[in-house]
């Protein structure tokens, strides 16, 4: 067996760490950013898309970016994250982005200073829901408290604290 056939399992079991993390911390950060210009003016957009209690609503969608998306970033309860991250992915999808078309950049002109964008299309909602399946469905991950926690089917621990997927 070649050296890189060999190989591939541990090279496996790292493969869905950059995925966690740029996923956790996109979530972190998009939660700071409705945190830092205050929920309540993120309720005014909720509340022109006829959200009922876009206040409530406004504040809940807030946290859960930023708990979900640090429960994401550390591995811990990642499947039971990924729940309510999908359904807002898909809220917003289907209440925002979708009338703006597939293209997440949608470039409407160009100024002396660059590129002049339009409101972004669903690309990013489907890559942010592809990539939750994709970290629920294969359970916990190399350095994630998941994996420390021992959640990993029993026949499996083993392997995956040896870095080997069967």
């Amino acid at each position: 067996m070649s050296s890189k056939l060999s190989n591939r399992p541990i090279r496996a079991a790292w493969a869905l760490l950059p995925l966690r993390g740029v996923i956790g911390i996109g979530f972190i950060v998009h939660g700071l950013a409705k945190w830092n210009r205050g929920p309540a003016g993120f309720a005014k957009l909720l509340g022109q898309l006829g959200v009922p209690a876009p206040l409530g609503t406004a504040w809940m969608v807030t946290l859960l970016e930023i708990v979900g998306g640090a429960a994401v970033l550390v591995g811990a309860f990642v499947a039971l994250a990924s729940i309510p991250l999908i359904v807002s992915m898909l809220v917003a999808l289907f209440t925002v982005h979708l009338r703006n078309g597939f293209s997440s950049i949608n470039t409407i002109g160009l100024t002396p200073t660059g590129p002049l964008f339009g409101p972004p299309g669903y690309e990013i909602n489907l890559l942010y829901i592809a990539g939750l399946l994709a970290l629920a469905m294969t359970g916990p991950t190399v350095l994630s408290i998941d994996q420390w926690r021992g959640t990993a089917p029993r026949r499996q621990r083993g392997q995956e604290q040896s870095g080997v997927f069967p």
